[in-house]
């Protein structure tokens, strides 16, 4: 059942690709990202490197490749396994997060780069803030949105994956984001 799910979901991609403005990055080795600009719409927050993020601030919305990862991980029992490929995918990909916003025409008016998952373990090695969506409506359609890849992806049941897997925010400013994964532009 889940490679029949996998397979349309596959198919419906394509589409949620063109609806979402999404941008695939110029990569040799395959970025596990999509981003696209986004104007920030929660709370003012201020992060560890003292970088404050309020409303309509630009920034970089990171979006992972989900159904590059199902049907990478069907054979995958091992969570674990899961979460270490996972963060090596990321770990891997930011680099080029770092060089497409250097060289994005509106660089200077970006402030960070932000994604929303309920994959939070790990992040903070990574470099990115953890922070809870306090709008409890859009944290609502949130869990409501990533019910179905949790559930792909996962052994849990429906109950294991409300009670556990709580969306956030990460966020990660672009000093922090330069600091640690600068890529030189010959690479």
């Amino acid at each position: 059942m889940r490679e029949y799910i996998i397979s349309i979901w596959n198919l419906i991609d394509p589409l949620y690709y063109q609806f979402t403005r999404l941008t695939y990055l110029p990569s040799k080795e395959g970025n596990i990202f999509r981003v696209r600009l986004t104007k920030y719409k929660g709370r003012n927050i201020v992060l560890a490197d003292g970088t404050e993020i309020n409303k309509n601030d630009t920034l970089v919305k990171i979006h992972l490749h989900n159904v590059r990862l199902l049907k990478e991980f069907k054979t995958t029992k091992s969570e674990l396994k899961k979460a270490k490929t996972i963060y090596r995918y990321v770990q891997k990909s930011l680099p080029e997060i770092n060089l497409y916003i250097q060289n994005h025409p509106q660089s200077s008016q970006i402030k960070g780069i932000i994604g929303i998952t309920t994959l939070n373990k790990g992040c903070k090695r990574l470099g990115f803030e953890v922070f809870s969506i306090s709008h409890p409506v859009y944290q609502w359609f949130k869990r409501l949105a990533f019910l179905p890849i949790e559930l792909i992806s996962s052994n849990n049941s429906l109950w294991q994956v409300l009670k556990n897997h709580k969306p956030s925010y990460l966020i990660m400013s672009i000093d922090k984001l330069s600091t640690m994964y600068r890529m030189n532009n010959s690479e």
